[in-house]
């Protein structure tokens, strides 16, 4: 089970356990933040999001773990992306809350999207961080971003067989995604907590198969780009230049899609990593912050 994360049950995918992560009991006074992980991580990801004393005041702090990952857990063994954006959705219900904004990392990111896609009256503005509404496409590539099929084919393969109890994730899974995400400076204590964290989250047969899950759907998904008319509320993309997965190119052409959207915006970090709410969570927190002032 995911560290500091709580859950609650929800009806999609024959009934699951989702879990979550409220930096403090829910005030309806305040806005809620939806905050939505990136691929393999956990509500761990966003611990200086719940450390920020100024996101803490501005909104309700609330990291929802998507199938595959942490404590989320659901009858049905197979998943998409959908099914996730669906669950976040229900979970917002199940606790209570009729309206949020979200703020997704990487796959996140499109998590948000989805969620704002399917429930407009429900999502009142997204912040996608260093993030892609494109599947993995030749176009995608074209403009700078990595080749998701070459980083995901591998381990798919090697993730097929059944596994015994005694099984946990390669630490070279850990450090792949850690050099994708947050470049060659994660210090030693960083490292450490994620593969301690990856250990509890992903072990035996059952923890094999959903990180197996997860990486198809990461390299499998389907695009946005049809649907991103769907898109009503305003849209505050961060993209970092030091994001070795998806480009600021990518993010310049596609932040133009959003033409249903009340506002749109795009705010390129110098130096900023792939999981940019981690690599830079003092221009992320500060900006949300403004964010959710503005539109809430």
């Amino acid at each position: 089970m995911s560290n500091g994360a709580q859950t609650v049950t929800v009806p999609h995918l024959g009934g699951s356990t989702i879990g979550y992560k409220l930096g403090k009991p829910y005030d309806p006074a305040l806005p809620t933040l939806v905050m939505v992980n990136s691929f393999s991580t956990s509500v761990e990801l966003y611990r200086p999001q719940f450390a920020h004393a100024g996101l803490g005041e501005a909104a309700n702090l609330l990291a929802i773990e998507l199938y595959g990952h942490g404590a989320t857990r659901a009858a049905y063994e197979q998943f998409t992306y959908w099914d996730s954006a669906i669950a976040n959705l229900q979970v917002l219900e199940a606790l209570g809350i009729p309206r949020a904004f979200v703020l997704g990392t990487s796959q996140g990111g499109w998590v948000a999207t989805r969620m704002a896609i399917l429930a407009p009256d429900v999502i009142q503005g997204i912040v996608p961080l260093g993030t892609s509404m494109d599947y993995e496409s030749q176009r995608s590539r074209d403009l700078g971003c990595w080749d998701g099929l070459d980083f995901c084919t591998p381990s798919i393969d090697a993730l097929a067989e059944p596994v015994g109890d005694d099984w946990v994730v390669p630490g070279e899974f850990v450090d792949a995604v850690l050099g994708a995400g947050l470049g060659e400076a994660v210090t030693d204590d960083e490292r450490a907590f994620w593969h301690t964290t990856y250990q509890q989250n992903y072990t035996g047969d059952a923890g094999r198969h959903r990180l197996r899950v997860s990486t198809i759907n990461l390299r499998d998904r389907d695009g946005l780009h049809g649907r991103l008319d769907g898109v009503r509320c305003p849209v505050l993309w961060m993209q970092g230049t030091a994001d070795a997965v998806y480009s600021v190119a990518n993010a310049e052409d596609e932040i133009g899609r959003f033409s249903q959207a009340a506002d749109t915006e795009l705010r390129v970090v110098e130096g900023g990593q792939h999981f940019l709410s981690a690599s830079d969570p003092d221009v992320v927190n500060a900006a949300t912050v403004e964010f959710l002032g503005r539109w809430s």
